[in-house]
């Protein structure tokens, strides 16, 4: 079954000008079935480079921030963003433009999952941010989710709240320590992944409902349901090297390639 709203995404592409690398690069991902992950260290203080790098409106966003920490975390992500898109597609980061795509289940322009706007090429992108990482996915087409979370000791009552019963039973079951908490936190970054794939959010299932079989070394596929409509993902976790946990998450049916995943400054 197609995702809610993904028709929207291939629309007026030949009534304006896009970069002849840019339609290269959509077509070659498309063709290979490709998905690129990109992760980059998040520091405590804005880089004066990032700051630069973003448009108008993200600097508003960055200027609003109280904590200078997160304003680093904020401007350091759509940074990054840009400038990997931009490696991506073979244009310079001030010719990529970041919005919003209509929320597929209210039309909501205003809280809708990312996209690129400028140039209009079909990319499905998803970003995700956590204590010291950030990261971006992106693949040809309309569905992508990445989620990243820092390791943390698990909290019994948020596992009573979001882990299906076979879940709790499989993450509670390991030891206490390092061994549950990587257990909790890849099973809360393959339900997170698969919502934000989805374009839905928190508010389209409930966690506890969406069973990700933590059990299952990957890749897993997962079914997700909103208002009787099923949709399917495939769901694997990411090595990203450190003290996180990510997993991304995209549309089972589709052609699915190898994921690449780079480090700091690597391109495609």
């Amino acid at each position: 079954m197609t995702p809610r709203g993904s028709t929207t995404i291939d629309t007026t592409i030949s009534e304006v000008y896009v970069p002849d690398t840019a339609l290269a690069a959509v077509a070659r991902l498309r063709t290979l079935g490709e998905a690129h992950v990109w992760w980059w260290p998040l520091g405590g203080r804005t880089d004066p480079a990032d700051y630069a790098a973003l448009d108008s409106v993200e600097r508003g966003r960055a200027q609003r921030f109280h904590a200078e920490a997160d304003a680093a975390a904020f401007t350091a992500t759509r940074a990054g963003a840009r400038r990997a898109i931009a490696g991506l597609l073979g244009i310079t980061p001030g010719e990529v433009g970041l919005g919003r795509r209509i929320c597929p289940g209210c039309g909501d322009p205003e809280h809708g999952p990312p996209s690129v706007v400028r140039p209009p090429v079909p990319l499905a992108v998803s970003l995700s941010r956590t204590a010291g990482i950030g990261a971006l996915a992106v693949r040809a087409g309309a569905w992508v989710g990445v989620d990243v979370e820092a390791l943390r000791p698990v909290d019994d009552n948020l596992a009573d709240v979001v882990l299906t019963p076979s879940e709790r039973a499989y993450v509670m079951g390991r030891p206490r320590g390092p061994e549950r908490d990587a257990a909790f936190h890849r099973t809360w970054t393959r339900k997170e992944a698969v919502v934000k794939a989805v374009g839905l959010g928190l508010l389209g299932m409930e966690l506890h409902a969406l069973d990700v079989s933590p059990a299952d070394p990957g890749p897993v596929e997962v079914a997700h349901t909103y208002r009787a409509e099923t949709t399917h993902w495939e769901v694997r976790d990411l090595a990203v090297p450190g003290p996180w946990s990510a997993s991304l998450a995209r549309p089972l049916g589709s052609t699915r390639g190898e994921v690449h995943l780079h480090a700091p400054a690597d391109t495609p």
